[in-house]
């Protein structure tokens, strides 16, 4: 069990206990070393619980307010932001990511439209041009290496995870459309929704906060979380998609956070495929916005969030190593990736089990981040918790 001064807090509604039961077991029997959860049913929060550690060392608790890196999460609230400028009629679904962003336009992209690019059919899983961390930070330089990249194949032909790209991607959307980076532009939109209290999910941590950060704790270490090892080797003995996935998830070298992760230059850059940091309330409360839960009209109108969330692209995908089933941004709930029994419920994992998810029937927005990073999306951790609510409704 957790030691007294790292025990579970927080509340649960009554008929929640059993989810507080499953979080207090993750730390008994499933490995937990820091982690929350929070969940609204029609916007009234019924589940909020923090404990454990934010370090490795196990010096610093949880707190109420800690952020962490949530990975792929923050892949569906980028899609989000990219919605909402479609719903305002500011982008179309089908229109290229050229009209906005000529460069783009490049060496075999010209067909991309702004929906493969939400649902990984843009061509571009990675990046061609040799890069260094440095570049890593500077989003001026990763979105002209991006726009600069010959497509992997035809947009629109194959489904090929872009699990790093997608930030800079549909950032670069976000960047060319509004004047402003995905982080500043998401701290706008949800500022103008004239919420009591900020959302506490960053793309782009500020100094005020870094403190509020967990350190991610790596298992096994040195790993991306997807059975990669850390980025040795080299990429010019690989040919076909044993180089793309390669340079997927190591051009830069840090692009999927290894070796990088807890440092601020990581922490404060923007890469929001990846490396957004937030809380369980956060993810929860952005998961709420978009069903307009918060007292707010939605973040994405009801009937395009009903079009994005349904499949709209499923496949063999060499950078996941399995079949893969998207929507625009979201992954739908389906066998291999399930949130809730509903059908219609839909989310987003990220690398080493953290979630976003909602069902837009029963009105549930959920999250769930942790700091021990496991292999793959799914774990016992949120599968317990997922299921566990799931029963209590």
């Amino acid at each position: 069990m957790t030691p007294p001064d790292a025990a579970v807090h927080g509340t649960v509604a009554p008929g929640f206990e059993p989810v507080r039961d499953a979080f207090v077991a993750n730390f008994a029997e499933r490995g937990e070393v820091g982690a929350a959860v929070c969940v609204r049913v029609r916007g009234e929060i019924v589940v909020d619980l923090w404990g454990g550690w934010a370090d490795e060392a196990r010096t610093q608790p949880w707190r109420d307010d800690t952020l962490v890196n949530v990975y792929s999460v923050g892949k569906a609230v980028a899609a989000a932001l990219v919605l909402q400028l479609v719903d305002e009629g500011r982008l179309a679904l089908d229109q290229p990511v050229a009209d906005v962003w000529p460069e783009f336009g490049a060496r075999g992209k010209a067909g991309a439209t702004v929906a493969h690019a939400l649902s990984h059919q843009a061509g571009v899983p990675a990046i061609r041009e040799p890069l260094t961390n440095e570049d890593l930070w500077d989003w001026d330089r990763m979105t002209a290496a991006l726009a600069a990249t010959e497509a992997w194949y035809e947009p629109g032909s194959r489904l090929i995870y872009h699990t790093n790209t997608y930030g800079h991607l549909v950032g670069g959307l976000i960047h060319r459309v509004t004047g402003r980076r995905p982080g500043e532009h998401l701290r706008a939109v949800m500022d103008g929704q004239g919420h009591d209290r900020p959302v506490a999910y960053w793309i782009g941590v500020p100094d005020a906060e870094l403190d509020r950060c967990a350190d991610v704790v790596w298992a096994p270490r040195g790993s991306t979380g997807e059975g990669l090892a850390a980025a040795d080797g080299d990429p010019s003995t690989l040919d076909g998609d044993g180089r793309l996935r390669w340079l997927a998830y190591f051009n830069p070298p840090g692009y999927s956070s290894v070796d990088v992760v807890n440092t601020r230059a990581w922490r404060q850059t923007q890469v929001p495929s990846t490396n957004s940091h937030a809380s369980a309330r956060g993810v929860c409360d952005l998961y709420a916005a978009i069903l307009g839960d918060l007292g707010t009209d939605p973040l994405v109108s009801p009937a395009l969030l009903a079009d994005a969330t349904r499949p709209w692209v499923s496949g063999e995908c060499p950078v996941l190593g399995e079949v893969g089933t998207f929507g625009l941004g979201f992954i739908p709930t389906n066998p291999r990736r399930s949130f809730f029994p509903n059908p219609r419920s839909f989310g987003h994992f990220g690398t080493g089990g953290a979630v976003g998810c909602a069902d837009p029937d029963a009105g549930i927005a959920f999250g769930y981040v942790m700091n021990h990073v496991i292999p793959r999306w799914q774990s016992s951790r949120n599968r317990a918790l997922l299921d566990t609510l799931a029963a209590c409704l």
